[in-house]
């Protein structure tokens, strides 16, 4: 296993970027889910102003919204 040289063990693994976007800005080639998601964490993130460092939580509130979602309407 390679290492890399540098600050020893002081990596920061990349930023976990996950980004509300507008609705009409969502990726056509992304699933209706994950579509359904990103519209969803947008508007809970215009809900609170934008505010910034919520976003994971927004995601992750908006996957929980979408699956209960779709797990009644069928």
């Amino acid at each position: 296993m390679k290492t890399r040289s540098g600050s020893a063990g002081k990596e920061k693994a990349p930023a976990l970027q996950l980004q509300a976007r507008e609705p009409d800005q969502v990726e056509s080639g992304a699933c209706p889910r994950q579509q359904m998601v990103a519209v969803a964490a947008y508007f809970r993130a215009e809900h609170r102003g934008f505010a910034p460092d919520n976003e994971i939580s927004d995601w992750l509130e908006a996957e929980a919204d979408v699956e209960d979602l779709l797990r009644h309407s069928h």
